[in-house]
């Protein structure tokens, strides 16, 4: 077993105080109508100490972009801004550098952590306590594979879509099924496959690593990349048309984000916009700033501020007590 990986914590050792937090959370995911996105800071989740290579756990945002930095010796002095950084180095050195550092970093076997372990279990967990099967839409901007690790790892069945930032097909998605090779989406609106039906999907929007091959490898990160990503964000001409319909009805869960970022919050902008009703969305940070506070707060998310690791177990919590309620009816 892992440092990171997640281990069973009793319901009673968990606050009442942060299981009650959790309730509204736990139950959507019971109903189907939440969707998390995982941000950088969701690999720190339950993580030890700083990331050093090689490890067997994954950076944070400002730990790739210090590295990245001193790799290509970044001379102005924000050198924790990982678009800044990686912008000059394109500019300065050419992609391909830079793509090979980004691979020599996410190719290591990291491990997956407990947030990553828990969210490829609730499918069965949630077929097993509440007897219907429920399947996940998972949206993330990283380029590391430990989500996809840990479904692996569990034996869930999920298919793969990562944004495609470079050469001839970019700007749009490839998928990868559970079965079969990949393929490259040529017209998302077309695309009515209703893989949600049938297992959890997977959605990189900022590319991610292809273990397979360094031509698979794509990230959306420097200024550039942004920017032709941007460009392209309508989001019913960019989302395959079977996986739309989840992000047009349902709660978001923002795992490890501060919309301080400008790109998240446009993109999410034009979700948000895409959506039928109004839903109340969550943002979970173990610390947040004013700045941060005001663009949540704008958006109708609320903020709860508490560590990852223990947000995970309240969930774990929250759902073993809807599953008792359940029982008693």
């Amino acid at each position: 077993m892992g440092a990171t990986e997640s281990r069973p914590v009793a319901a009673s050792a968990v606050p009442d105080d942060l299981v009650r937090q959790c309730r509204p959370v736990a139950r959507a995911f019971v109903n189907g109508w939440i969707v998390p996105f995982l941000g950088a800071g969701a690999n720190l989740c339950g993580r030890q100490g700083t990331w050093k290579r090689p490890g067997n756990t994954l950076p944070s945002g400002k730990e790739l972009a210090r590295y990245l930095a001193r790799e290509c010796d970044y001379p102005n002095a924000d050198s924790e801004n990982l678009v800044r950084v990686t912008q000059y180095q394109a500019t300065m050195e050419g992609a391909a550098p830079l793509y090979r550092r980004l691979r020599d970093v996410f190719v290591n076997d990291y491990e997956p952590s407990a947030l990553h372990r828990f969210l490829a279990q609730l499918p069965r967990s949630l077929e097993r306590s509440f007897g219907k099967p429920r399947y996940q839409l998972i949206v993330s901007t990283n380029y590391d594979d430990a989500l996809e690790r840990a479904f692996r790892d569990a034996d869930q069945p999920f298919d793969l879509f990562a944004y495609i930032a470079w050469g001839k097909h970019l700007g749009k998605f490839v998928w990868t099924p559970a079965q079969g090779p990949p393929e490259v989406i040529d017209t998302p609106g077309e695309w009515v496959e209703p893989i949600l039906a049938e297992r959890p999907v997977i959605l990189k929007i900022h590319g991610a690593i292809d273990r397979a091959t360094s031509d698979g490898d794509s990230y959306v990160i420097t200024e550039d990349h942004y920017i032709d990503f941007l460009q392209r964000t309508e989001i019913d001409e960019l989302i395959p048309a079977s996986i739309l319909p989840a992000l047009q009805a349902a709660h978001f869960l923002f795992l490890g984000y501060g919309l301080s970022d400008w790109n998240l919050r446009v993109i999410l902008q034009r979700i948000w916009q895409q959506q039928n009703h109004d839903w109340s969305s969550w943002a979970v940070q173990h610390e947040t700033s004013p700045l941060d506070q005001k663009f949540w707060t704008k958006r109708g998310v609320d903020i709860q501020i508490v560590d990852l690791l223990a947000y995970v177990h309240g969930l774990e919590a929250a759902l073993e007590a809807l599953a008792a309620e359940d029982d008693e009816e």
